[in-house]
């Protein structure tokens, strides 16, 4: 629920000042000047067209949004999630499922008043939440968006679905605005974060990152739902098995047991599906197999994880395809939780 009374906003029952969301988007916005807005840290003025790694200028950009239907059960619901996917990224991931937008800056250029709008629009097409696919980039125009859709009416959860490669100085400024997160954790090992996303440092800083997710949630994280099982708060992290990296696997699972909670949702995914571009590589060419999938879930089961959703494993193609109107034709998730 959401209430604007005098100088406080009401939100899922939670009390914020206005002036509270004004500073923290006024900072992001500075942050553009000398970009730090991700660990990458180019350091490039983006306000004067100087473009960094994800390739963005200061303007949302925005490939399409729709009703999803094949995210987590506490995410879809019945009515869908309200997917907006934005253009580019800061990873760029060599095997990424949407590599057909991630690795692009092409798109509708919108502004905030524009974007806050397409987040109201979400709610009146009657989506459980709005959630932004890749957000960490343009997260100054983002948030400036969503508070001015939160002045206009918008009640419904917004969730920030991100890569896990953030600037937790960053994520500590969208306290209280941000009631899902929904990130991945990507690597245990700074080695697969190097060969596969061009970073050495995605651990420390998806490590820092999470935590202060669940330090904003509270409860240690765990998702808190409505009597229809709907996400209202929290934390859902994801993973993807990749084909020949089981002791990767293993490595993310150990660093969020002993490092951020065992109490926030889990999410396995084994949709793993090859692009063109690594078809031929020595062990991402494949899909991820039933054996290694199997030992990555009965691993975090062993170290005690609840809150867990699975994937079933298949031949079925995965990938999303960005040049049709709906990308998606696939139906995910097994709660296991």
């Amino acid at each position: 629920m959401f209430i604007a009374h005098c100088d406080v906003l009401l939100i899922n029952g939670y009390e914020f000042v206005k002036d509270h969301f004004d500073k923290n988007v006024q900072c992001l916005y500075g942050m553009l000047k000398r970009c730090e807005l991700c660990p990458q840290k180019c350091r490039v003025d983006r306000t004067s067209g100087e473009i960094g790694i994800c390739g963005l200028s200061d303007a949302i950009l925005m490939d399409c949004c729709l009703a999803h239907h094949g995210e987590e059960p506490p995410l879809s619901g019945t009515r869908g999630a309200g997917m907006v996917f934005l253009s580019s990224c800061n990873l760029k991931c060599i095997y990424c499922q949407n590599y057909q937008i991630s690795h692009k800056a092409k798109g509708t250029v919108l502004n905030p008043v524009d974007f806050a709008r397409i987040m109201l629009n979400i709610q009146e097409m009657g989506c459980h939440n709005v959630e932004l696919v890749t957000p960490t980039p343009q997260v100054p125009g983002i948030m400036d968006a969503l508070r001015i859709a939160r002045r206009e009416g918008l009640t419904i959860p917004f969730v920030y679905n991100c890569g896990g490669y953030e600037n937790p100085e960053v994520i500590k400024r969208l306290d209280g605005m941000v009631e899902i997160y929904l990130p991945d954790f990507k690597y245990g090992r700074d080695g697969d974060g190097m060969m596969f996303s061009g970073v050495g440092d995605y651990v420390k800083n998806a490590m820092a990152s999470i935590q202060e997710m669940v330090r904003q949630a509270g409860d240690e994280g765990r998702l808190e739902t409505d009597a229809q099982g709907i996400g209202k708060r929290g934390v859902m992290i994801r993973h993807l098995v990749l084909p020949g990296r089981t002791e990767n696997s293993f490595a993310v699972l150990d660093l969020i047991k002993d490092h951020i909670s065992l109490e926030a949702s889990l999410c396995i995914m084994s949709q793993y599906t090859p692009i063109p571009s690594v078809r031929d590589h020595p062990f991402l060419g494949h899909r991820v197999t039933q054996r290694e999938y199997d030992a990555v879930v009965n691993y975090a089961m062993d170290l005690g994880f609840d809150n867990l959703f699975i994937q079933t494993v298949d031949e079925r193609t995965c990938a999303p395809d960005f040049n049709r109107n709906d990308p998606f034709d696939f139906d995910g998730f097994k709660d296991e939780g």
